[in-house]
């Protein structure tokens, strides 16, 4: 068999000869896909790296592609693939011959100069492969411009199409991008897993301000852990029973609309807690009377004694007013009822008023509170109140004032939305990490609808509304007017369905597994998992029943939110464990998945034209080399080095070829 396509520097023994002083593309595109094949050849690691990067098709000489298929289809087999075995392979498919027999696979070994490149001089052949293609469309177009086969739109038409090919193949010799610290796109809130009443409200809320379910729902549940924390607890199985309080956060950015949104799901709450303020009253009144007449009994027995005089039974004196001051401390007026504390408490206050209430919720659209968690006001953080508050350990008070007790089983419900860059500022904070206050928090951070929300919306419906309102407001009451804390167990079903959950995360943990660098967290999590199973328990029978055992559905719906929320953490300590070059790295990142102005991305970027393009670059040039080294180690980025300078560093005039397939990579870019 002849080659149909014969090289003109093929002597007539077969061989491709060229002449080094006389080096064509032609010739150089032939050099590389011998010294391809031979790295094949050579080595079996070079196999998978050169056809990574060249296919059959991209061979100029026929007997390269069928060298080429021979060698991957004993790789396949899982055979090994040198010349003889390749000879022998091709007898047997009678194409020996046609390839200039085995003195030609030598030939490929021996023009070899090391294996160790063979990705290297795949990628020449695969350039001069493109380019052909490109001279043949070229010329195929000129010549229909030309004959008038073609009017220009169809021309046009036809060349977009090859170059869009081209970009096409161009993607299969890049590997997929490492992402920056990102799990891809987060889930959203499971808001069938909330009771009707609930998950009713939390859809239309969301609806109405054109907002993730994810912010509502997470302030759901926080109306939940305020109404129950610290007066419900569940015991799983003997020694082991947790507290109904959430530590919760909805991270989201600027303009999301979260002061709507908490409003419209703490609004009850705070009526409840001034209505049992107003109820309250009379009560506090009169004894706050009583206690002051008492006390002024005490003052006038004491004073009488002071003056002294004849007749005057001094030991009777004293002996009434002790008795009536005992009497005076014996009245107790009750404390104003409170549910909430503000969101900008800072921890001496809270402390004092925990051991006045023991259950509260502190409760923000805003991210006050964590600034005052990580020391806005003093110059080491005080995180004591808000790792024993969640745990229910013993609070002591003494540093506060000596005439507040030792108070047990604290519990503080947290649901706050802040930005996202405030965890980063809570994460720095000494001792946030390292003693588990950042553990406590079950996290979420859904992606904005800026730009992307419907500007005439239904209002939450009456209904709705109602139904939510009355609900949360016969958990409060039932609640809080319990003289102790109500422990309440887990049936059977629902224990073994823990246990079931504890062997699945306990697996997770190992160093190989996705939550090996958050086990602080993750270790929290049955635990956190068991109170929302135990909210949902009591959200679904306050109107009868709520005592009975913790039901194993409850636990299931309990695991899907868990689910959510660990994912949601992954998110969050990666960003909180992102460096700067990292942040500055997603601003390029985004800028480069947005198209110009004409629809077209960019393939090729320089290091000025991120200083031109994007803001955040404005005054910090400095910044821009270690993010494009951290693109280019990602994989988004290759860079075409100019010639040596002489000088240290890389050139600035240095070229970037952006990843083909960047545009449909939604890595930072909040897509769901």
């Amino acid at each position: 068999m002849t080659d149909p396509h014969p090289d003109p520097h093929r002597p007539e023994g077969g061989f491709a000869t060229v002449h080094p002083l006389h080096s064509s593309p032609v010739d150089r595109a032939v050099e590389a896909e011998q010294a391809a094949l031979g790295a094949m050849l050579l080595s079996p690691a070079a196999i998978p790296e050169v056809t990574a990067i060249l296919e059959p098709g991209d061979y100029y000489r026929p007997v390269h592609e069928t060298v080429h298929r021979a060698i991957t289809a004993l790789h396949e087999r899982g055979e090994p693939a040198d010349p003889i075995t390749v000879a022998a392979h091709l007898a047997k498919t009678g194409d020996l011959d046609r390839i200039g027999g085995p003195a030609y696979l030598h030939l490929l070994v021996s023009r070899t100069p090391t294996a160790a490149n063979g990705e290297y001089y795949a990628a020449i052949a695969r350039e001069a492969a493109e380019n052909r293609r490109l001279d043949e469309a070229g010329v195929r177009l000129s010549q229909r411009s030309r004959s008038g086969e073609h009017d220009p739109r169809a021309t046009r038409a036809e060349a977009l199409a090859a170059l869009e090919a081209l970009d096409t193949a161009d993607q299969r010799t890049w590997a997929p991008p490492t992402p920056l610290g990102e799990n891809g796109p987060l889930p959203t809130f499971p808001v069938a897993a909330l009771p009707g009443w609930l998950r009713d409200q939390v859809a239309a809320v969301a609806e109405f301000t054109q907002t993730p379910p994810d912010m509502a729902a997470t302030m759901g549940l926080a109306a939940l852990s305020t109404a129950a924390g610290g007066r419900v607890h569940f015991q799983i199985r003997p020694g082991w029973t947790e507290q109904s309080n959430l530590y919760l956060v909805c991270a989201m950015p600027p303009a999301s609309r979260k002061s709507d949104v908490f409003a419209a799901m703490t609004a009850p709450v705070y009526r409840i807690e001034d209505e049992l303020a107003s109820q309250a009253r009379p009560g506090i009144i009169e004894a706050q009377t009583a206690k002051e007449t008492a006390e002024a009994e005490v003052d006038a027995l004491l004073a009488k004694a002071r003056k002294g005089g004849d007749g005057l039974d001094r030991q009777q004196l004293v002996a009434e007013a002790s008795a009536a001051r005992m009497l005076a401390e014996e009245i107790e007026v009750p404390p104003v009822p409170r549910l909430t504390v503000s969101g900008d408490i800072t921890p001496e206050p809270l402390t004092h008023l925990l051991a006045t209430h023991r259950c509260l919720a502190a409760l923000s659209p805003e991210g006050d509170l964590f600034d005052i968690i990580a020391g806005r006001y003093s110059a080491r953080p005080n995180l004591g109140v808000f790792l024993q508050a969640h745990k229910g350990e013993r609070l002591q008070t003494d540093r506060i004032t000596r005439d507040q007790p030792t108070i047990d089983r604290p519990a503080l419900t947290i649901g706050v939305t802040p930005q996202p860059a405030v965890l980063q500022d809570l994460a720095a904070a000494p001792g946030a990490r390292d003693r588990g206050l950042l553990a406590r928090f079950l996290f979420a951070m859904p992606p904005s609808n800026l730009g992307y929300r419907r500007i005439r919306t239904e209002p939450v419906p009456e209904k709705v509304s109602r139904a939510y309102d009355s609900r949360l407001d016969l958990l409060v009451r039932t609640f809080v007017d319990l003289p102790e804390p109500v422990t309440v167990p887990l049936s059977p079903q629902a224990d073994a369905a823990v246990e079931k959950l504890q062997e699945q995360l306990e697996e997770q943990l190992r160093p190989d597994q996705p939550l090996a660098h958050i086990t602080d967290w993750a270790g929290k999590l049955v635990g956190a998992t068991v109170r929302i199973a135990g909210l949902l328990h009591l959200a679904d029978r306050i109107t009868g029943g709520w005592g009975e055992p913790v039901s194993a559905e409850c636990v299931d719906r309990a695991a899907e939110i868990a689910a959510y929320y660990t994912a949601h953490a992954l998110a969050v300590f990666d960003l909180i464990a992102a460096d700067p070059a990292t942040e500055d790295a997603r601003h390029i990142l985004t800028w480069l998945q947005r198209p110009r102005q004409n629809g077209t991305h960019r393939t090729t970027i320089k290091r000025r034209d991120v200083t031109a393009s994007i803001r955040h670059f404005r005054g910090r040039t400095a910044d821009i080399d270690p993010a494009l080294r951290l693109l280019e180690e990602h994989g988004y980025l290759r860079a075409d080095q100019p010639a040596a300078t002489g000088q240290r560093g890389r050139p600035q005039s240095v070229t970037y070829r952006v990843h083909p397939g960047l545009r449909e990579i939604t890595n930072g870019t909040g897509t769901r």
